[in-house]
């Protein structure tokens, strides 16, 4: 028998606007979508769905008591959370700052984002580049999807990968074809 979670059938990642031609929010997606380098409008949907399901988990608990079980404890988890991926501060330690929330913040902690303004990319459309060319690594591990989520803890371990030529891997294939012509071309004259 196969494999079973081939079979298995999984839930939409994004959902689309409601009002499909209005003006001010094509203005605004398309604004987004240039200053964040996105492929296309559907990733910026793929973020407001899941900023939407992370309000309404918030929502769903600010009805419950204080002191009820299940808000302490599920509340506690999504802002320790919300910290850890740097959506929100240490000082903001309350389900209603994640009612606050944007997609803007979300956008800001892609790791193609985080490798346009740590200077390792010359703009943001050259960082998704360098990430799906396997150019790029978080700590020891080497991520090619521009829309990985960066947690805080490894913003300062993105880098160049081992095996890139920008780190320190072997040149690229145009610089070694080059530096044997230049070895070869030298060989003739002498």
């Amino acid at each position: 028998m196969g494999k079973v979670s081939a079979l298995r059938n999984s839930s939409k990642v994004f959902s689309t606007p409601r009002r499909p031609y209005d003006k001010e929010r094509l203005d605004q997606e398309l604004k987004r979508c240039g200053e964040y380098g996105l492929r296309c409008k559907r990733e910026m949907w793929r973020m407001m769905l899941v900023l939407a399901k992370i309000r309404k988990a918030a929502r769903e608990l600010l009805t419950l008591d204080e002191k009820d079980p299940k808000r302490i404890f599920e509340g506690e988890a999504l802002l320790r959370r919300m910290v850890r991926y740097g959506l929100l501060t240490e000082e903001e330690q309350s389900l209603d700052y994640i009612l606050q929330l944007t997609t803007q913040r979300f956008l800001e902690r892609r790791l193609q984002t985080k490798v346009f303004k740590q200077g390792l990319a010359k703009s943001i459309h050259h960082a998704r580049v360098l990430i799906r060319q396997r150019h790029i690594r978080v700590g020891k591990r080497l991520v090619n999807i521009p829309s990985f989520m960066v947690r805080t803890d490894a913003e300062k371990h993105i880098d160049f990968a081992f095996t890139s030529p920008f780190g320190q891997g072997r040149p690229g294939r145009v610089a070694r074809k080059r530096a044997k012509a230049a070895g070869g071309g030298e060989e003739d004259e002498e």
